[in-house]
């Protein structure tokens, strides 16, 4: 069984704690809402990971996408971790957290000529090419810098991952990769450029999966295509199997790092090759939480509305997904439950953190945590609705320290000009 977010944040004498703080003291220092995360829980989560892994040769890179805060990055740093990115953004970040850039993957499809030449430059590991296109313009920008880029092909097994289809990549219809039929064919053409240097194979099926078939099924069917690639002479070096490994957000059961490790372990079996893991849900999904306070409680004759000072702005996956996230109230007391919709203030009807949930009857003033918002949390927040981002806690035993600052209004504006004309 996976390790749960209990495993940091459980309530002590009926208040909620992280670790050895309790959460309400993060909210008289820093306000609401706020995103808390449980350094421990991402160092137990990386170790357990990397461990699962130990009978193979293996690197691991931390989904930069799932959560970019630079203390979070730097926990994982320290741990030894790679990283998986998907923009410059996302480069200049890890590198200013202080990661190797040996350890560095460059996923995703759009990548620009500007972005390549940032991550040539770097020293990156490898780029995990997802179209012939990308292949030629990044063959171009190394031939113009006079050097070669190492690279693998992002290719779709054709594997259903069971899981929501806007997280869903490994499919023929997705946007993402090559399918699998014709990508030996663009491994031909890579290796006859005189600027790329083929050294793996790469694939990512989809997030927030909660069985292992689908991950040894795509296993066993990229260890294929790489021994159909090593008869024509391709030397493969790293086989990049990317992440997916889903949380517990509600009842879910997801395979441990050791089940999943032996389901990937296995489907390459004989390979001599470095197995390349990029978790991110995993690693940090249970390692945080939101705490928002309760403005209002609105009563309908259809309904009742506990209105909140988070909003979709500030975590989108129920509304973009219609994910669930647990609650749970930051002081426990007798005061009975009720069903409600949880709303934030945006002016939105998908504006919600929760529908129909039973929940602890709050009174305005009550602090409420939004559970499991360690991953895909802050990393998709905006300024809808001219919106300040939240601020951001790091959690270490009895101590905490403000690892973003709340956004300001002056903040929200900076950039912006009114030109002359005006």
């Amino acid at each position: 069984m996976a390790p749960t977010v209990e495993d940091r944040f459980t309530h002590r004498n009926d208040t909620l704690y992280c670790e050895d703080v309790p959460v309400r003291d993060v909210v008289d220092a820093v306000g609401t809402p706020v995103y808390v995360y449980s350094l421990a829980r991402l160092r137990d989560a990386f170790r357990g990971f990397d461990q699962a892994f130990a009978g193979s040769r293996h690197l691991v890179c931390f989904s930069v996408k799932a959560n970019s805060n630079l203390a979070v990055l730097r926990a994982f740093v320290n741990e030894g971790s790679g990283f998986d990115i998907v923009s410059g953004g996302e480069l200049f970040r890890v590198l200013k957290a202080g990661a190797d850039p040996r350890k560095v993957v460059f996923s995703g499809v759009g990548k620009t000529r500007d972005e390549m030449e940032y991550a040539l430059r770097s020293g990156i590991l490898m780029f995990n090419v997802e179209s012939e296109q990308e292949m030629e313009a990044l063959n171009q920008v190394a031939g113009s810098m006079g050097v070669t880029a190492p690279v693998s092909f992002r290719i779709n097994p054709d594997v259903d991952p069971q899981t929501h289809p806007y997280i869903s990549t490994g499919m023929k219809k997705s946007k993402f990769g090559i399918a699998i039929d014709p990508a030996a064919e663009a491994y031909r053409r890579a290796i006859a450029l005189s600027n790329l240097e083929v050294v793996g194979v790469d694939c990512h099926i989809g997030s927030q999966l909660t069985s292992t078939s689908p991950f040894a099924d795509a296993a066993e069917r990229v260890r294929a295509f790489v021994e159909v690639l090593r008869r024509e002479g391709a030397d493969i070096r790293y086989v990049d199997l990317g992440g997916g490994l889903g949380i517990r957000y509600d009842d879910e059961e997801p395979p441990d790092a050791g089940d999943y490790a032996k389901a990937l372990m296995q489907g390459v079996r004989g390979l001599d090759v470095t197995l390349v893991l990029e978790p991110g849900r995993s690693m940090v999904g249970n390692a945080g939480i939101l705490v928002t306070r309760v403005l209002y409680l609105k009563r309908t004759e259809a309904k009742n509305f506990v209105v909140v000072d988070g909003a979709m702005n500030d975590l989108i996956r129920p509304s973009l997904y219609g994910a669930f996230q647990g609650l749970r109230p930051v002081d426990r007391r007798e005061a009975g439950s009720m069903t409600a919709d949880v709303v934030g203030p945006i002016c939105e009807s998908g504006d919600f953190l929760a529908q129909d949930r039973s929940i602890q009857t709050p009174v305005p003033g009550d602090l409420m945590a939004v559970m499991s918002a360690g991953a895909y949390g802050f990393t998709m927040a905006s300024n809808y609705n001219t919106r300040p981002r939240a601020a951001e806690v790091l959690v270490d035993g009895k101590e905490f320290a403000v690892v973003r600052e709340r956004e300001t209004l002056e903040g929200l504006v900076a950039g912006e000009k009114i030109p002359a004309m005006l």
